[in-house]
């Protein structure tokens, strides 16, 4: 029994660690209460993807609504037909952490996009241009819908508030 005091006793000490070195997300020190900056050079970078994201996506709307031939058309499509709708579900489901939220949102785009496919082929109307348009008009109107919602609830509160 002895081994096996002297093991928690190790583990209780290493699991110690001295709070003035941890610092939360805010990037504020917990002992000292100051601001200090943890810039990187990735800090800044997620504002750059999501620019570059959102000019692949419409790039690829554009070469499937024009009909181009490019090279790049099939993958930049590719990336529009599942980018779109899964930000459109993605603001819709802000409660939850950011894993579960990109993995339902990408889930839901496949969904989104398999479910407008079928409809236009079981009504005869498929086409390449007509799908996307399609994708284009649900996310829009998913995104619309949420604005919409977000927008009541604040007047709500607000109202309730005064």
């Amino acid at each position: 029994m002895q081994g096996l005091d002297s093991e928690t006793t190790a583990t209780d000490t290493s699991d110690r660690s001295d709070t003035s070195d941890r610092s939360d997300r805010s990037g504020t020190s917990e002992a000292s209460g100051r601001s200090h900056t943890t810039g990187g050079p990735g800090r800044d970078l997620s504002p750059l993807l999501a620019g570059a994201a959102t000019a692949v996506a419409g790039i690829g709307a554009v070469l499937a609504l024009t009909g181009s031939d490019s090279p790049l058309r099939a993958p930049f499509t590719l990336f529009f037909l599942l980018a779109a709708p899964a930000a459109a579900i993605g603001a819709a489901l802000s409660g939850l952490d950011p894993f579960a939220r990109g993995v339902a949102s990408l889930a839901g785009a496949v969904v989104a996009d398999m479910l407008i496919a079928q409809g236009m082929l079981a009504l005869n109307r498929w086409s390449a241009a007509g799908g996307t348009a399609a994708v284009a008009a649900f996310s829009a109107g998913t995104l619309l819908l949420v604005l919409m919602v977000r927008r009541r609830r604040g007047r709500a509160v607000r109202g309730r508030e005064s």
